[in-house]
């Protein structure tokens, strides 16, 4: 009896050839399902039958954009309640990070990047006891974030478009994504949906910090965290959804020209056959 990943690709297969696709498409068709086993380890999870799988389902993220509130709330509670004690608030945000961290390990996020964000959290109350300023706690942030909207921008240059990196990575193609032209259009077409979020931190950011606004820093945080994170993942699911041709299989199975079909490098380049 065939596996339902196997039966799954037949499928897939029969009704790539029923529409007239390509043999090429559905060669890709059969080698995308196969490697969703072989590659990641375990078949990757597909939608609910009737509603189109979205880049939420793919990526999540609101879980951990409100992960990553918590210690700025945290800090603004203890700051205030503490009668604007610098102390007190980085007290407050850093046993609050270390609690999200333990909390995250146990519901089983990778080790290293709650490291990471516990790190980020000691990091930014240094730079605060440092300087002796509240509002400085949040300029790490503010940094990251207009770090990443150059690195969103200059990806889309380059036409290696963050979007595209990273539904690749969560989907195990690597780079044979970029291969697909109309793939790749539709990714950087969604990568500025992502780049233009990190530019409306950064101007709502900037002037708040520089006015030592601590509340209102920590109120722009949280409604430009999660909020804007779910609005983003569904906006440019939108865009990428209608920059794709009719009849295009989806972002699980790239459409690879004929002439390139055949093996890959991590990059997604062609190699030769032995």
């Amino acid at each position: 009896m065939p596996s339902p990943s196997r039966a799954r690709a037949n499928v897939s297969e029969r009704s790539g050839a029923a529409r007239g696709w390509p043999a090429a498409v559905v060669r890709r068709l059969r080698w995308d399902r196969r490697e969703e086993v072989t590659v990641t380890g375990t078949p990757q999870q597909e939608p609910p039958a009737g509603r189109p799988e979205s880049l939420a389902d793919l990526l999540g993220g609101r879980r951990g954009a409100v992960d990553a509130t918590l210690p700025p709330v945290a800090f603004a509670v203890g700051w205030l309640l503490g009668g604007e004690s610098l102390w007190a608030g980085v007290a407050a945000a850093v046993v609050t990070g270390a609690a999200v961290a333990l909390w995250r390990l146990r519901r089983g996020d990778r080790p290293r990047s709650v490291l990471v964000g516990l790190l980020a959290v000691c990091v930014a109350a240094l730079i605060a006891l440092r300087t002796g300023r509240a509002a400085d706690f949040f300029l790490l942030q503010l940094l990251s974030n207009a770090a990443s909207a150059l690195a969103w921008a200059v990806s889309i240059v380059l036409r290696w478009p963050l979007l595209g990196v990273v539904v690749g990575v969560a989907l195990g193609q690597r780079g044979r994504w970029r291969r697909d032209p109309a793939l790749l259009r539709a990714y950087g077409r969604g990568s500025w949906v992502w780049t233009a979020t990190y530019v409306l931190r950064v101007a709502v950011f900037v002037p708040l910090y520089l006015g030592g606004q601590v509340v209102a820093l920590v109120v722009a945080r949280v409604a430009l965290t999660w909020p804007l994170v779910a609005a983003a993942l569904a906006v440019s699911w939108v865009v990428v959804r209608r920059s794709l041709p009719a009849g295009h299989p989806g972002l699980r199975h790239p459409v690879i020209p004929a002439a390139q079909d055949g093996p890959t490098d991590v990059a997604g380049r062609p190699t030769t056959r032995a």
